[in-house]
């Protein structure tokens, strides 16, 4: 492994996210080959790295999840007010975070993963990676709201203007919707700003991930076909360097 920022280390090996792992840096609790850890350091997989006075076994294998997230459950990894987060479901012994969360009244896929440098290559929005929904509203699909909503739609809360994506409708109620950004509850923003209210919204593909037929509260491990896939599509190696 060539060098690496400490933190993205530590976050690699499961320890935490890169954020709290600053905070334990700069708390003086870590500590590379018997020396005190600085703030913005880098590190070698060779190195011995003690965090806490335990010592890191280093980068762990890569772990891909897909997970049904229920309505009801929040998207966060603590929270002592939320009555259902994903850690009540997802029994794993890799540390996991989400790529895309989903509002606590929304369901669908999530794809949970132990690699920080995954996770924002698929949320880059440059990249255009694709994520498919099914989305149930309180009016009646036409086809005037499909053009809409997929030529645009500016969005005053925000202040911009949403890129064209693909809409199709699916039943008297409900559309299809793939979206190659992810703003906040963009796709309640959009049904709004022309008069609709979303009943309902299920994510049903990341990427070329799908939901299947998984039930909620269901998760499973993602082949090595489809992780390599993942990486590959992202343009990133399994250690985080650019393809």
């Amino acid at each position: 492994m060539e060098q690496m920022r400490l933190n993205k280390y530590l976050a690699h090996c499961g320890i935490c996210s890169r954020r709290d792992a600053d905070k334990l840096i700069a708390s003086g609790k870590v500590l590379i080959n018997g020396r005190v850890a600085q703030p913005g350091c880098q590190c070698m997989e060779e190195d011995e790295v003690m965090v806490c006075g335990r010592q890191i076994e280093g980068i762990n294998k890569t772990v891909v999840l897909a997970f049904y997230k229920p309505v009801g459950v929040t998207c966060t990894e603590r929270d002592v007010h939320a009555e259902k987060i994903i850690a009540d479901f997802v029994k794993y012994p890799v540390r996991l975070t989400y790529a895309g969360r989903l509002d606590k009244d929304s369901e669908g896929l999530l794809l949970l993963t132990n690699d920080g440098n995954l996770i924002q290559e698929m949320m880059r929005g440059k990249n255009r990676h694709e994520k498919e929904y099914l989305v149930r509203v309180d009016k009646e699909v036409t086809l005037d709201f499909l053009k809409k909503m997929s030529q645009g739609i500016y969005l005053e809360e925000l202040g911009v203007v949403t890129e064209k994506c693909r809409a199709e409708k699916a039943g008297k109620y409900t559309f299809r919707l793939i979206l190659t950004q992810g703003l906040n509850r963009q796709i309640k923003r959009m049904c709004m700003a022309c008069g609709y209210r979303v009943r309902n919204l299920k994510r049903i593909r990341v990427m070329h991930i799908g939901l299947g037929d998984m039930k909620p509260g269901e998760y499973y491990e993602l082949s090595e076909a489809d992780v390599r896939r993942l990486y590959r599509d992202c343009g990133i190696s399994h250690q985080g360097k650019k393809a």
